[in-house]
């Protein structure tokens, strides 16, 4: 489902990724591990199309993703990728319904569908008593879930998580790595994620373990 092809990414005089491939699958769960420094968000950007390479190719869902023009890639990341951040990224002047809407709004989606929609997933995900909060209203771990609903608005190919889990404390950070597995069991969805707890990684389908720019594991 995305296959990356001598990926190479270089700041300055820093060669950040040394010839990176790799194929991931629908419906794994992967995660990105090593030491800070090593790649690894610089790598998930990458595949997240957030960040163009110097050299190589990324695929997904057989399109090559760096051959579109700005306006269509911008389409189909929208329409095709989730992503998930440590801090949320949520809109603080919006409600969690109205945050997990917006990427459908910009797809041109039904509001109405979407609103339903997006209600579905906020009751899923176990928040749906707090779908008219604002952020600031929130505690983390519902931020990270209303955050979670909002990756999953669009039915993406793939969510890319850059530590999702680092912002919250032990109980929320379990129920977050739980919740992933319930998502790819339910909805055969596909994460590739960033991470330095272990516990997260040891769930995972698979291990990538990236060092000074390299795939190591």
């Amino acid at each position: 489902m995305i296959q990356l092809n001598s990926i190479k990414k270089t700041y300055g005089t820093v060669e950040v990724l040394k010839n990176i491939s790799l194929e991931i699958k629908k419906g794994e769960i992967v995660s990105i591990v090593g030491r800070s420094g090593a790649g690894k968000t610089t790598l998930l950007q990458i595949m997240g199309s957030l960040l163009n390479p110097d050299f190589g190719t990324v695929e997904i869902n057989n399109t090559n993703i760096f051959n579109l023009k700005q306006k269509q890639l911008a389409k189909f990341r929208n329409e095709h990728i989730g992503f998930v951040f440590q801090f949320h990224q949520l809109l603080p002047e919006f409600t969690a319904l109205e945050n997990v809407c917006i990427p459908a709004y910009i797809n041109n989606q039904p509001r109405k569908q979407t609103e339903q929609k997006a209600k579905d997933l906020l009751a899923f995900l176990n928040v749906s008593h707090r779908t008219t909060h604002k952020p600031g209203e929130l505690s983390g771990g519902e931020q990270q879930r209303v955050a979670v609903a909002r990756a999953l608005i669009n039915n993406p190919s793939v969510i890319f998580a850059d530590e999702p889990s680092g912002n919250l404390d032990s109980k929320n950070k379990t129920e977050l790595h739980e919740l992933f597995f319930k998502l790819r069991d339910t909805y055969n969805q596909t994460f590739v994620i960033v991470t330095h707890d272990q516990s997260l990684a040891d769930m995972s389908d698979r291990i990538i373990k990236m060092d000074d720019g390299h795939i190591v594991l």
